[in-house]
């Protein structure tokens, strides 16, 4: 338990615009970081008035933006195939990224069209992925940026209202914090522990076969 305590505790206070930027960034590329564990609580110290809740939705949101414009580029440089061979490889499984996701991923966007890029941003599983078919599409930059912008606002408004109400209703939440806190900690090394056991029965069905 103290351990939790000691990282997030030094989680939040190394928690600023340039962390945040920075994490979300990389939640919006292929590796997988989810939002829900910044946005809230960058929000929750705009609460505090240690962060303005301007500057963690702009920081927020132009990392996000960040993270799907790399994406949406190295898919146009790559391509589809080279893409799908390196989703297959050992190093993109490490990152939690395979060829199953990118397919969904794709999927979803040919489903949708180019607002998949506004509407996948809300989406788990599909909103870290959406800028890749977008890429693959060549989607054009200006409808691509903009959806993006729009979703992924959308998203971190949603998540930032979520950390704001909960510091307003903190004399009531402060009590459960510390198990609030572990939770969060637990479903989070359950998420990525789930991923890795995904991407190993994949692997070892492979070498069966």
């Amino acid at each position: 338990m103290e351990i939790f305590q000691t990282v997030f505790d030094w989680y939040m206070a190394n928690l600023n615009y340039f962390t945040i930027f920075l994490l979300m960034a990389i939640e919006s590329s292929f590796i997988p970081f989810p939002s829900e564990i910044v946005v809230p609580f960058a929000a929750w110290k705009a609460g505090e008035g240690s962060l303005s809740m301007a500057g963690v939705l702009l920081s927020s949101t132009a990392g996000a933006m960040t993270g799907a414009i790399l994406n949406y580029y190295l898919s146009v440089w790559l391509g589809r195939p080279l893409l799908y061979r390196l989703a297959d490889t050992k190093w993109a499984h490490a990152l939690l990224l395979n060829r199953e996701g990118v397919e969904k991923a794709e999927a979803y966007f040919v489903k949708h069209g180019k607002a998949s890029t506004f509407i996948g941003r809300l989406v788990p599983a599909v909103r870290q992925l959406i800028s890749i078919p977008a890429g693959l599409s060549r989607m054009k930059i200006g409808p691509f940026l903009l959806y993006t912008f729009l979703g992924a606002g959308l998203w971190n408004v949603i998540l930032a209202l979520i950390g704001y109400f909960a510091y307003d209703k903190r004399e009531q939440i402060l009590p459960y914090l510390d198990w609030i806190m572990y939770a969060v900690g637990a479903l989070f090394v359950m998420w990525l522990t789930w991923q890795g056991i995904k991407v190993w029965r994949k692997r070892s069905g492979s070498v069966t076969l």
